[in-house]
This record gives structure tokens, sequence and C-alpha cells, in this order.
């Protein structure tokens, strides 16, 4: 088996992102369907959105928990926020599902998990949202995760590509393996991941993994140690999901995710520090690191 390939901006020329004409409008660089949010949460929303703004979305709607859009609308003004009813869990509301189907149907792209709570409705939401036949790309992180072990067959069958980006953690419950089995081999964990599920999945940390569908493996060698911080995954989500919106595909979507992600964290160590800088720093640097 190869070894895995590095991951900069070589690299990257290999994978170049979608160009946009300076006559195109917002829908040309598509929109992203961002599930997220709840009222224990609602700061996951916010970082995802913004960061897949800033990633070059061209328009972003969220769909979140009915106690907490009215705020949210405030904080992301660029969105349009949805909001939807919530279990007694904190959950996003069965009734949510029908809803989020619906503004997924016109979506380029969506992701889900960031902030949202556990529980029966979420796992309903997949069983509905796998079954569907929508084909766009599927950005699946945080809770979403954890509903995901039992439902690998369905996601293999997801038409649009799909995307995992679990931390050691949830890579382990994604995998009902050991934490420290995964810590052990990471790269191998993340293959496993991907064949199983069908996806691109990553394993993020201070060496982060990428590993295609058809078995192509990328290492990155990290942002420092400063992007292990509250709500890191969560912009890194709305990156991800904010360049599939533009039309990337699911495995150049993410390694530019991961590069962008890595390099603000690296451009934050230098100028603020190593250690201290927020996740809410991360997203305004991404339009500078992206091609011209």
């Amino acid at each position: 088996m190869t070894e895995p390939r590095l991951l900069d901006a070589t690299l990257l020329r290999d994978f170049p992102l979608p160009r946009h004409n300076e006559d195109g409008d917002k829908e040309g660089r598509g929109r992203l369907l961002l599930v997220s949010g709840s009222a224990q949460l609602p700061g996951a929303a916010v970082l995802a959105g913004v960061a897949a703004l800033r990633a070059g979305a061209g328009k972003l709607q969220i769909v979140t928990a009915r106690s907490i859009a009215a705020q949210l609308g405030v904080a992301v003004p660029e969105a349009r926020v949805i909001g939807v009813d919530e279990s007694e869990e904190g959950c996003l509301a069965e009734s949510a599902i029908d809803t989020i189907l619906r503004w997924a149907t016109d979506a380029r792209a969506m992701t889900l998990g960031c902030g949202l709570q556990h529980g029966p409705p979420l796992d309903k939401l997949l069983d509905s949202l796998l079954a569907s036949g929508i084909k766009i790309p599927l950005v699946l992180d945080a809770t979403a995760l954890g509903s995901l072990a039992e439902r690998a067959a369905p996601l293999r069958e997801w038409r649009g590509g799909a995307i995992l980006l679990p931390h050691a953690r949830e890579m382990a419950r994604l995998l009902r393996r050991a934490p420290d089995d995964v810590a052990a081999d990471p790269l191998a964990s993340a293959r496993t991941a991907s064949e199983r599920f069908g996806c691109v999945a990553v394993i993020k940390g201070a060496r982060s993994f990428i590993v295609a569908p058809d078995g192509r493996s990328f290492r990155f060698e990290g942002g420092g140690v400063g992007l292990a911080t509250s709500g890191s995954g969560d912009v890194l989500a709305g990156i991800v999901g904010g360049l599939a919106a533009r039309g990337a595909d699911p495995l150049t979507a993410v390694l530019w995710g991961v590069w962008l992600h890595g390099e603000a964290g690296r451009t934050l160590s230098r100028a603020v520090g190593r250690i201290g800088f927020l996740a809410r720093e991360i997203a305004p640097l991404v339009p500078s690191l992206l091609p011209g």
C-alpha cells in the first residue's frame, strides 16, 4: 500500500478549485444548506456558517432550532435562517425532517452535525436523508458521526459523495474501536472508514490523514496546537461545505479545506501566539489564502 502524499500547496495544483467569472452571481457560487446549532450550542452554527461564506459559498441557508433562529440571523446576517422545532432532548424534532429535505433539494452541498444534539430524531433524519435520493456532497461532522456506525450501507449508496470529519475519539465511536487503537494507527482507521462508508474520510489531529474511496491517501502535518481549540472543527466543516457548494468534488473540497484551516492556524500562531487564538479568528484569514 502506497504511503500518503504530503498535502501542501504543490499538491493542491493537481486539485484546482472551481473558478468563478467576474460577471458571475451568487447562484453560480452555490448554495450550502447547513443543519447546525442548538439551544446549548448556537455558536457552532455561527462558526460553520461564517466559514462557509469565507470559503466562497454564494448563498448560505441554515436550519437550526427555532429558539435560537432570530439570534442566529442577527449573528450571521448574510444567511437565510430557517427555525424548526426541538425535541425535549434539545435535538431537532421529527417535524423538522420534511423541512430539511425540502431545502436540501435546492442546495448544491449540505453540512450536517455541528452543534446538534443526540437523540432519536437525528437518527430518523439521517435515515430519511440517506433514503431521499438527493445527489449533493454531504459533509458529516460532530454529532452526526455518532449515528453512522450502523448506517454504513445507506451511506455507501449516497450518490453525491459523502465526507466524514472525525477527530480520533469520534473515529473510535464511528468504527466501534478502542480509542487507543485508533490513536496507534490513525491512517489505518481513516482507510477503514473510507472503505466501510464509501466516502472521503478524514481523521483530524496534530497530523491529519485523508483517504478517498479509491484508496488514495494524504497527510497534512497540521497547523499547530493552537487549532486544538473549541469550535475549530466547526470552522473546518464550514470551509469544506462552502468549497463543495462552489462545485468542488468531495476530495478536492476536503484537501483544500484541511490545508486552508491549517494554514490559517499557522498564520495565527505567528501573529497571535502558539495557543490562545480563537476559532472565530480562523475563517477571516481564508479568503487571502484562496487562489485568485
